[in-house]
């Protein structure tokens, strides 16, 4: 049975093995991954992780005119099979982005596990202060629409963006 659990230093192995089936670059959606960091060394992911929590504390992030995010990994019997990240606050980043951003590493795809995670991150979003939530995805993007789409996201339109067209889909908390 999966799990949503913040990120942890522990699962550095596990995390690593997830990255290397993506491939190379910074294309794990839901991780919150930079160019600057270093997640190969333990060091490096330990700072990563940090950063993350960092991120995720409103007092730090909301309060200084940034987005917040509660970083979540997707855990099954210890193998990290994606993430999904909830923004918070309002910016650029959020308008163009959304709230929610996940992915999950092509061996554990078509499981549902996108859906069932975002359905639970969009539990915890009341918490975060969030009365509703904005979800966009590529435009040939059909599984993550079909993700969306089930969880009740209501389709706005499609809006031309600086990484091309993007749909943009509303939830109503």
């Amino acid at each position: 049975m999966p799990e949503l659990i913040a990120p942890n230093v522990r699962l550095h192995d596990a995390w690593l093995e997830a990255h290397h089936e993506w491939g190379p670059g910074l294309h794990e959606d839901g991780f919150g991954i930079g160019a600057a960091d270093d997640v190969r060394s333990p060091g490096g992911f330990a700072a990563w992780v940090a950063r993350l929590a960092r991120q995720s504390d409103p007092a730090v992030t909301v309060e200084a005119g940034r987005h917040g995010c509660a970083y979540r990994w997707i855990v099954e019997d210890d193998r990290v099979l994606g993430g999904i990240a909830l923004r918070y606050g309002d910016d650029e980043y959020v308008a163009w982005a959304g709230h929610v951003g996940y992915g999950i590493r092509p061996s554990a795809r078509r499981r549902g596990l996108a859906t069932w995670a975002l359905g639970r991150m969009l539990e915890e979003a009341p918490t975060l202060g969030l009365e509703r939530v904005l979800a966009v995805c590529a435009v040939g993007n059909v599984a993550s629409m079909t993700t969306i789409e089930r969880c009740g996201g209501v389709f706005e339109g499609v809006r031309e963006t600086k990484s091309g067209p993007l749909r943009r889909y509303w939830f109503q908390l």
